[in-house]
């Protein structure tokens, strides 16, 4: 055997480590994909639930605002009656603040 067939030898045995090298590489990156696509899917059940919950809590918000609007409405006398409420309770307590300081 030549010089020629014995840098042939080395240059396939080479090819073949090389060839084995990136087949491991891709079979870990794949393995590593599959991981974080996994990972991923765990982590977007729950957030899915809390988005749910978010969009309940929204629409009951919704309902109340609505309903409340709806009734304030239709009843001019529940809001003067919620005013004159407001204002007695900001009076108590510029009265508590008063007498707080002239002890």
């Amino acid at each position: 055997m030549g010089p020629g067939g014995i840098a042939t030898i080395i240059a396939a045995s080479s090819l073949a480590v090389i060839a084995i090298a990136i087949s491991y590489t891709v079979i870990r990156l794949s393995r590593l994909i599959d991981e974080v696509t996994q990972t991923i899917s765990m982590i977007n059940g729950p957030l899915k639930n809390l988005s749910n919950a978010g969009k309940s809590i929204e629409q009951l918000t919704k309902k109340v605002t609505k309903t409340a609007e709806n009734f304030l409405d239709e009843n001019p006398i529940a809001m003067k009656a919620a005013a004159a409420v407001m204002t007695a309770a900001k009076l108590k307590k510029k009265g508590k603040k008063k007498s707080k300081a002239k002890d």
